[in-house]
């Protein structure tokens, strides 16, 4: 586990706690079924106290994430991987793109510009896997 937290940000700790357990579960790290992630590995992995580890952990079980067993470890949830890419693909996505559109107005980039730089910058992505 090599998790980070961003003990400057604005956002809360415990959101943060979840949104990493979340990247686990993207790359394949923590696989549906199998356990997740306690709240006492969570709190000494990032050195955080273990009340806030479990309100990130209570967070992904609202969300369907993480399923509790009574008696049994925590796992994830069947179909968690895909719940979290359509969350982040309609919620963060969709407001990364918004902040983008909204700097590139401001500073007089036409769409066309935009696309073109993005087109690079996936570009750019490929040719660094490809080394």
């Amino acid at each position: 586990m090599n998790l980070r937290i961003n003990f400057d940000g604005m956002k809360p700790i415990y959101v943060q706690v979840a949104d990493a357990v979340e990247d686990e579960i993207i790359l394949g790290k923590l696989g549906e079924g199998e356990p997740a992630y306690s709240q006492l590995a969570l709190s000494r992995e990032f050195n955080i106290n273990p009340a806030t580890a479990a309100r990130g952990i209570n967070l992904l079980v609202q969300k369907g994430v993480l399923k509790k067993q009574r008696g049994l470890s925590m796992t994830v949830a069947g179909g968690a991987r895909q719940r979290i890419l359509e969350e982040k693909r309609e919620k963060e996505f969709s407001e990364a793109v918004d902040a983008l559109v909204e700097q590139a107005r401001k500073i007089g980039l036409s769409e066309d510009q935009v696309i073109a730089k993005i087109k690079a910058f996936f570009g750019a992505a490929e040719r660094n896997r490809a080394i």
